[in-house]
């Protein structure tokens, strides 16, 4: 006996990433539903070997369907997600609507799967911003090991995680480039993308901060540790897929790279690719499609007493997104659900 699941947003790249995982990952289904806004209604979406076309998110209802994964933004996700939820579906939401709420459980199931078992106060979980959602699958295995006190993080943030228009963009502009004839101003970005980066993400906060900084800062303190000091600077940069992190870690205890480079290799979610050559690392286009987070040039941070520097890699479609709200619904099933 399987599940009803909703996929919310089933045409945009990270519902249609939703519906690969659920396939390749085998999850049990039942029935599925692909939802999508009325503009896009009977749109098809592939589901494994078959065809779903969508059905129109304003009149579907909930009632009955054990889990619904929301890949839409979070003015749509405040109209749907409390009528799905009042229904009795559990929902699982990727946008940043709920992910402070202190109501609502914020999950990396690699890192707090038993974070899940509080959905029942709202009938929802949140899934964390994509940057945090690989940090944290980095952070946690050496925060049990010899406690963090603080992280210095900067992102590489690829244009996906602004959505298809933002990846079109670096596509024409990029063209651009080579024919001078054509001209194509930035809209999505406040700069041109194409050979360039951009260190702005989110909106600029009255502390000099961008929202995505805070972000990061606010979701690895709900979900490894409130008392792990967090500075970020986020960055976007000419990738289409992929975001990487350099990460800069003191912790409590001394943790040398080698045991560092072990802990990891052992650490669920985690592919270290750590070898002192060229090429011995990963980037960003290597990890597009993989569900693995990618740790490569580890060593120790020499300034300060117990120190770490890492490089961290991941698909963010999937692990900050689409894989990581699937997990999070497999975590359910085999907490709390138990019926696949």
């Amino acid at each position: 006996m399987g599940y009803k699941v909703a996929v919310v947003g089933a045409t945009g790249n990270v519902g249609r990433e939703m519906l690969n995982i659920l396939a390749e990952r085998e999850f049990p289904v039942d029935e599925l539903a692909a939802l999508a806004s009325r503009r896009s209604l009977g749109t098809e979406v592939s589901f494994g070997d078959a065809t779903h076309k969508t059905q129109d998110l304003d009149t579907f209802d909930f009632t009955g369907w054990d889990i619904a994964l929301f890949a839409i933004g979070s003015d749509a996700t405040k109209k749907y997600a409390p009528k799905a939820a009042k229904a009795g579906c559990i929902v699982i939401d990727n946008s940043s609507l709920y992910r402070y709420d202190p109501d609502v459980p914020l999950v990396v199931p690699e890192v707090n799967p038993e974070a899940v078992e509080g959905y029942a106060k709202k009938n929802i979980i949140a899934n964390p911003n994509c940057s945090t959602a690989q940090m944290v699958v980095a952070l946690k295995p050496i925060h049990d090991r010899a406690k963090i006190k603080r992280v210095v993080v900067s992102t590489y943030q690829s244009v996906s995680g602004s959505g298809k228009e933002a990846m079109d963009e670096l596509w024409n502009q990029t063209k651009a480039v080579y024919n001078p004839t054509d001209s194509v101003p930035p809209k999505v970005y406040p700069k041109q993308i194409a050979f360039n980066v951009i260190p702005h993400i989110d909106v600029f906060l009255e502390d000099g901060s961008t929202k995505e900084e805070w972000k990061m800062v606010a979701e690895t303190k709900k979900i490894v540790d409130a008392s792990i000091k967090v500075t970020a600077t986020c960055v976007r940069v000419p990738v289409f897929v992929g975001h990487a992190e350099s990460i800069n870690i003191e912790t409590e205890e001394h943790l040398d790279e080698d045991e560092a480079r072990d802990i990891l290799r052992e650490a669920p979610g985690i592919m270290v690719i750590d070898k002192r050559e060229d090429g011995g690392y990963v980037t960003p286009i290597e990890c597009v499609g993989d569900y693995a987070t990618f740790i490569s040039r580890i060593r120790q941070d020499s300034t300060i007493d117990n120190g770490l520097n890492l490089w961290c890699v991941s698909d963010n479609l999937r692990k900050g997104a689409a894989l990581n709200a699937v997990q999070i619904a497999e975590t359910l099933g085999n907490r709390v659900l138990k019926k696949g």
